[in-house]
């Protein structure tokens, strides 16, 4: 008997229905709903192979929020996290440089200056 171990603990997810975990598995059969209900509602009005696109670019971004993560966030916390940054506390972020070397030096610089201009006059 073989017992199958993540490397990550942390990326175990347990799997209910048909090897998906159960977010998966609902939005699997929520894509397919949409699917099903597209067909029904467009197949009076266009051809078959239209129908059948259309179903599956509906669909797909119902199968895709169950499956992808990114950077460790579902897709819901990631639109969360999209929509705080830019739209919720946007920040505009400005780049002011500067001169260490010169900060360092001012004073030494400044009255190097103004010994240099009591020469001149």
């Amino acid at each position: 008997m073989e017992v199958k171990i993540n490397r990550e603990i942390r990326n175990y997810t347990e799997s209910m229905f048909f090897g998906l975990s159960m977010r998966q598995f609902i939005f699997s059969v929520l894509a397919c709903g949409v699917a099903v209900g597209l067909y029904f509602l467009l197949r009076p009005y266009v051809g078959t192979e239209t129908v059948s696109w259309m179903c599956v670019l509906g669909a797909a971004p119902f199968a895709a929020l169950g499956f992808i993560k990114y950077h460790g966030m579902n897709a819901e916390q990631f639109v969360y996290a999209w929509m705080k940054s830019e739209f919720l506390i946007p920040k505009r972020l400005i780049f002011y440089p500067e001169n260490l070397y010169y900060e360092i030096l001012k004073t030494s610089i400044e009255t190097h200056e103004k010994e240099e201009l009591k020469k001149h006059d």
